[in-house]
């Protein structure tokens, strides 16, 4: 008898526990998955092996049913979501690919090159386009060492991506502080690292020696590029809508060419709208060498605003479906985890950080893009089913497994030069990651202030846009500006960029000391809450007018006052108020 009443007390508390919406109603006080005290900062216990077995692997027919659908729409979510990255990237460099190929050219200094790099990648919206480039222009357009900056600019241009993927989740706080930090990692890693070796290597060529050593006895020779599964698998639809003519880039940087009308590539002599009818010449819009094909956007007579058009089309498109699909896989991931313990998910996913690192590397070294790596973990961090600890060995991974792509395209390139500056990549960043990562104080530095980030968004939901802005544009072009008034040759641009220098130093100066000494954190922070206030109001106003009608409404009637003699009494009040001018002439 005292056994059927411990088994219905136990039946009992499941139930409470798996109806129960926070923490505070249950015996064991676990967070669960869509509680409304979620919070992935709290821990409660660590789960056993036997736990997570049994949540994962013990369902009826029922629930193993709804599992594999779930299943089916993760898939589904997350290929078109790969589809939007790999449009994002050929409408980018479709709409700005002439513009990132003038970047590229003669010889400049360090802080020019990383400039280039750091811009050209975001134009580009991918550092393996950027880094194959770089790698095919050096010993013609670029010297090793300046491909060296350039492919450090490259490492920081590539992070906008997942930031742009964190915005998606704008519309919940919570996941956008949490997304917005587990991309911002990325950078912050990406910036202490050239902070750190960028001086270094001016100052004794680390790098550029390192490599030099490697490379005294090597052969490279022309050949073919490798594409990886993902590209093979989204191409497919991706070469239907559009085709990004990667060598009028290339040939831009070398100063072999131009998108100007006889520039060498325009206008294109198509007798029919085939690769071969076209003469295997194409603008910045080309067609499929493999199926012969041209794609939905490429016109015969277009010139290169007409395809800078085409590629700003699919750019918006692309992001239209990168933020459905978010919306859709992060949907379907919460259905799935909804009433699971934490516990269960932190134990299933805590690894050790240095496996970590080395599935990041792996995957990204199969998917041929560290964005993409980084994106899709991005949605995961922003729910709260990847923490923050867990992101930041990933992403250090696959910033170790994207110079894979920069080797392999250095490999079929003939010339040791280009080989150098890919090892180059490798280094920088296998370097970087055993400077913030194995000593627990210098890995905590990249994840504050990628927390702080993160909390930013708390006080303004605008910070995403401004953050990328400056970082991304403004910063890098001041600074690439600053550096060509250096590079003229001309005594008076060189006294002038010397001004500008010392007045952008002290400006930097009075700035920190305004923020620290000033007040200056608390004026950015309430500046910030303020605008944040006129968010919401602009956002609450219409239901807010519905709420105060019906007020009216039902006051109106409970006094009985029909509602055409409250307008006629507010209008006689008007009126009987008498005016500036009527208080004048008076």
């Amino acid at each position: 008898m005292s056994d059927d009443r411990d088994v219905e007390n136990i039946d009992v508390e499941d139930k409470v526990a798996q109806e129960a919406k926070s923490r505070k109603e249950r015996p064991t006080g676990s967070i669960h998955f869509g509680d409304t005290d979620f919070d992935v900062a709290e821990e409660i216990g660590d789960a056993t092996w036997n736990e997570v077995f049994q949540t994962c692997c013990c369902h009826s027919r029922n629930e193993w049913g709804m599992i594999a659908f779930g299943i089916f729409l993760v898939c589904f979510f997350l290929y078109f979501f790969l589809v939007g990255l790999e449009l994002l990237g050929s409408g980018a460099k479709v709409m700005s690919g002439c513009t990132a190929g003038e970047l590229f050219g003669d010889d400049t200094n360090p802080v020019a090159g990383l400039m280039i790099g750091i811009l050209a990648t975001v134009l580009l919206q991918s550092s393996s386009t950027t880094t194959s480039i770089i790698v095919s222009l050096v010993g013609s357009a670029i010297s090793v060492r300046q491909g060296i900056y350039m492919i450090m600019g490259a490492n920081i241009g590539t992070s906008v991506t997942n930031t742009i993927v964190a915005i998606g989740q704008m519309g919940d706080g919570d996941q956008l502080e949490r997304a917005f930090a587990g991309a911002t990692v990325h950078d912050m890693f990406n910036f202490m690292n050239v902070a750190v070796l960028l001086p270094v290597e001016v100052a004794t060529g680390y790098l550029y020696y390192l490599t030099k050593a490697m490379v005294k006895n090597a052969s490279t020779s022309d050949g073919e590029t490798w594409d990886g599964p993902i590209k093979t698998l989204v191409n497919p639809i991706g070469n239907k809508i559009i085709i990004s003519n990667k060598k009028i880039i290339t040939a831009v940087a070398q100063g072999e060419g131009n998108c100007d009308v006889g520039g060498g590539f325009y206008p294109m002599n198509c007798t029919e709208e085939t690769y071969s009818g076209c003469g295997k010449k194409f603008g910045l819009i080309g067609c499929d060498k493999d199926s012969g094909d041209c794609p939905a956007f490429f016109q015969s007579d277009a010139t290169a605003k007409d395809d800078k058009v085409s590629g700003g089309v699919v750019f918006f498109i692309a992001i239209v479906i990168l933020f459905t699909c978010l919306a859709g896989l992060v949907t379907v991931l919460q259905k799935m985890l909804l009433g699971m313990s934490t516990r269960i998910v932190y134990k299933a996913t805590a690894i050790n950080g240095y496996l970590a690192i080395v599935i990041g590397a792996g995957i990204t070294m199969i998917v041929q893009s560290s964005s993409i790596t980084t994106s899709a973990l991005t949605p995961l961090v922003g729910m709260g089913a990847l923490r923050l600890e867990q992101m930041y060995p990933l992403t250090l991974g696959a910033n170790i497994g994207t110079t894979m792509t920069a080797l392999m395209a250095a490999l079929v390139t003939e010339g040791t030069g280009a080989l150098q500056v890919a090892l180059a990549h490798l280094f920088f960043n296998l370097t970087g990651t055993l400077l913030f990562y194995p000593v627990p104080f210098m890995r905590q530095i990249p994840l504050s202030a990628a927390r702080r980030l993160g909390r930013l968004t708390r006080v303004w939901r605008g910070f995403p846009f401004v953050y990328i802005a400056v970082a991304f544009f403004l910063i890098p072009l001041l600074l690439l500006g600053l550096s060509s008034l250096f590079e003229d040759g001309s005594k008076g641009f060189t006294v002038l960029g010397t001004f500008l220098t010392i007045l952008l130093a002290l400006g930097i100066l009075y700035a920190f000391y305004w923020f620290r000494f000033k007040e200056g954190k608390q004026k950015c922070a309430d500046c910030m809450g303020e605008r944040e206030k006129k968010r919401i109001v602009m956002r609450d106003l219409p239901s807010d007018m519905e709420f105060l009608k019906e007020k009216v409404r039902l006051l109106v009637e409970h006094t009985g006052l029909p509602e055409d003699e409250m307008a006629d009494d507010g209008k006689k009040s008007d009126s009987d108020t008498p005016t500036d001018d009527n208080e004048v002439e008076a």
